[in-house]
């Protein structure tokens, strides 16, 4: 079950970063008078993107990695990854905030902004697969296949 529990929350994580690592590019995009930028593409893609595949797959992940951590000992690995899973969440409100700010025309950054924003979802990703790299032995290693 650990198995299974653990291959969907991984999923779910990778599903929600790349709305993470897409929405600022449609930003950057929408900015720039882009082929993008035209409302009648712009608006049904970045909804559809943010409400019915980054936010699902987030809430999906961390309900999965709440069961998750039941099976690791609590200590400054798990806090610190959850410290960085609360950046996460902050990013995707903020991105969330400022979609609905476009809706309703206003844009207070430039192209430039948005291009550094979608690189933070990287790093954040990047310092989630160390962390996990270095998480200590919990439940010991999964059994040999058959």
């Amino acid at each position: 079950m650990y198995f299974w529990i653990k291959l969907l929350h991984i999923t779910a994580v990778m599903v929600w970063f790349t709305g993470l690592f897409f929405l600022p590019r449609l930003f950057v995009a929408r900015h720039r008078d882009e082929a993008d930028a035209d409302p009648a593409y712009f608006n049904p893609v970045a909804n559809l993107l943010f409400f019915r595949l980054a936010t699902p797959a987030a809430i999906a992940a961390i309900a999965l990695g709440m069961v998750l951590i039941a099976y690791v000992p609590f200590g400054v690995w798990l806090a610190a990854k959850l410290g960085i899973v609360t950046l996460a969440v902050l990013m995707h409100l903020y991105l969330g905030l400022h979609l609905y700010q476009l809706g309703h025309g206003r844009d207070r950054h430039g192209a430039t902004f948005y291009r550094v924003l979608g690189w933070l979802p990287l790093f954040l990703l990047l310092a989630l697969a160390a962390l996990t790299g270095a998480k200590p032995d919990g439940i010991g290693p999964l059994p040999a296949l058959p």
